[in-house]
């Protein structure tokens, strides 16, 4: 780890205490003069770090800086067991999703701005990270790969729709997922990476999200956030080998971001929370939590999930073709299962389990 690094590191973990330039060089083996240069560095980064070499040091608020060195501090440091993730971070991107195709392709690069990337090293397949679903090292390179970025320009959602990405507006981010087994429950993946981001957010922001079947995240009753899972199959086996989780949160207002038609419905976290959001906190938290999540018991992560579930017990309209008003139906919902269908019940009583399409919901039902 570079001396940059490390001091960055000792700055975070002190939780805006007051660190001698002694303990700094002493703690990261290097001269004061070069715990100097370091903090200089830090300084023309972004950092604000008060100071001086005679007084010591202290990180004020870093809630607004963006950097894969504090990304990486805050993930190495609550989720250890993924520290060997490969992570990359960019100021801008045109989609994290397609930029984890391209690592997954073998080009190791993207025609990105290499000025915008905040990392711009690539990993080759040889050298790449990986793990298998035990945490220990596997054979498919980019297995919990993480790419995160403050702005997407091609940003998508399901069925190919425009998820809004502006900058400083909210986190971007994918994780690869590939686990030796392959993937047998292809839509648990998305309703687990639901709860990971609800329970990212109640950590940190101190409000409890809820989920719209099955990738939307909402908070007082306004969409916050939403996942979009892709996944490539093994044409001989059948087998999904690997998904990519694409995950967008709101993190602060910027109402002139998004088409007047959806700025009624959508949140931010510091609205909802009253509260200044950490962007490389949060995204660390999201992205650990997600690799977390995965490894947990299906019956009990799924059980979660009916729980920070709103629609249960709620009317709907089912679209069994996305956007196709001429197929839709009202329904009635009355649960989600182990495999995270949805079940509702129809106007002559039957039921019915969806394992795909879309549901809409009025917003007098909203929470």
């Amino acid at each position: 780890m570079a001396t940059k690094d490390k001091v960055l590191t000792l700055l975070t973990d002190s939780k805006e205490q007051v660190i001698s330039g002694e303990a700094l060089a002493r703690q990261c083996g290097v001269s004061r003069a070069a715990v100097w240069k370091a903090i200089t560095a830090l300084r023309n980064q972004g950092y604000s770090i008060e100071g001086s070499t005679n007084g010591g040091y202290v990180l004020k608020d870093a809630t607004d800086v963006f950097t894969k060195e504090l990304f990486c501090t805050y993930f190495t440091r609550e989720f250890p067991r993924f520290k060997d993730s490969h992570i990359e971070c960019f100021k801008e991107i045109d989609s994290t999703n397609t930029y984890a195709k391209q690592l997954l392709a073998g080009s190791g690069s993207a025609p990105h701005n290499p000025q915008s990337a905040l990392s711009s090293r690539g990993l080759s397949q040889d050298d790449a990270s990986s793990n298998n679903e035990e945490g220990n090292s596997g054979s498919k390179p980019y297995h919990r790969a993480i790419i995160v970025a403050e702005k997407q320009t091609a940003g998508r959602g399901r069925m190919g729709r425009v998820f809004y990405s502006p900058e400083k507006t909210g986190i971007y981010l994918s994780v690869i997922y590939s686990p030796d087994s392959g993937i047998r429950e292809p839509a648990q993946i998305t309703a687990f990476s639901a709860v990971a981001v609800c329970r990212a957010i109640q950590k940190l922001c101190g409000v409890e999200p809820a989920i719209k079947w099955i990738n939307d995240i909402f908070i007082q009753g306004k969409k916050a956030g939403g996942i979009l899972t892709e996944g490539f199959t093994n044409f001989e086996t059948g087998i999904i080998e690997t998904a990519i989780i694409g995950i967008g949160v709101n993190i602060e207002d910027n109402p002139e971001a998004f088409p007047q038609e959806v700025q009624h419905v959508v949140t931010s976290l510091a609205h909802s929370s009253g509260t200044k959001v950490d962007r490389c906190a949060l995204a660390a938290e999201i992205a650990g939590n997600t690799l977390q999540i995965l490894t947990e018991d299906s019956a009990t992560v799924m059980e979660e999930y009916k729980r920070r579930s709103f629609l249960i017990g709620k009317q709907l309209t089912v679209y069994p073709v996305i956007g196709d008003e001429a197929t839709a139906y009202s329904a009635l919902v009355r649960d989600i299962d182990q495999h995270a269908n949805l079940v509702v019940e129809l106007a002559d009583g039957s039921y019915k389990t969806l394992s795909s399409g879309e549901v809409s919901i009025t917003s007098s039902q909203l929470v």
